[in-house]
């Protein structure tokens, strides 16, 4: 490394160039670190940690963990699973969860499994959040509880979920909190 461009920097970016991912998982920082060692002896050798550091940093799309790497492999399937406006609405994000949890769990993508219960997470969190916001109508915090209770059960007790929110929805406590909900059934 006598020219000063050629800095340990310099190598990973030049050589990440060469190779071209337009994402960069575990297995392509492996290729890229063993890519450099064999093309530049003692001066590649370099750590994964860093080598994603440099590409990070440089503004590369960088997945580092397996989690990472799920998320970005089923993004779409992530995208807008979070709306529930209304009680109608609730159900059928939870739905879509529990038709994505099931199927991730049935193919082994526990990563995948964990993003979803994590969005699930958030969406009991969200719904929580407004159910406590003085600025939201009574009857929206109210519905807002409901639905945060809904995400808590539904992680809680997945298999058993939707059996509880048939007689849940039948029960007099529900019906006279939420009239309006049994026009649409």
């Amino acid at each position: 490394m006598t020219d000063s461009l050629n800095t340990k920097k310099d190598l990973i970016l030049e050589t990440a160039r060469e190779i071209g991912a337009s994402r960069w998982t575990l297995a392509e920082i492996d290729q890229l670190r063993r890519r450099l060692q064999a093309e530049h002896g003692e001066a590649g050798k370099t750590s994964s940690e860093y080598i994603a550091d440099v590409l990070k940093t440089a503004g590369w799309k960088v997945l580092t963990t397996l989690q990472e790497e799920a998320e970005e492999q089923y993004e779409e399937e992530f995208e807008d699973l979070l709306h529930f406006k209304t009680l109608e609405d609730a159900e059928v994000s939870i739905m879509r969860l529990d038709e994505l949890m099931r199927k991730f769990r049935s193919q082994g993508e526990n990563a995948a499994v964990e993003r979803v219960l994590g969005i699930a997470r958030l969406g009991k969190r969200r719904a929580e959040m407004i159910s406590r916001n003085h600025k939201v109508e009574p009857n929206k915090r109210e519905e807002k509880l409901e639905i945060a209770s809904w995400f808590r059960i539904w992680l809680e007790t997945p298999d058993a979920f939707f059996d509880w929110l048939d007689v849940r929805k039948q029960s007099p406590d529900f019906k006279a909190k939420f009239p309006q909900s049994e026009s649409l059934e």
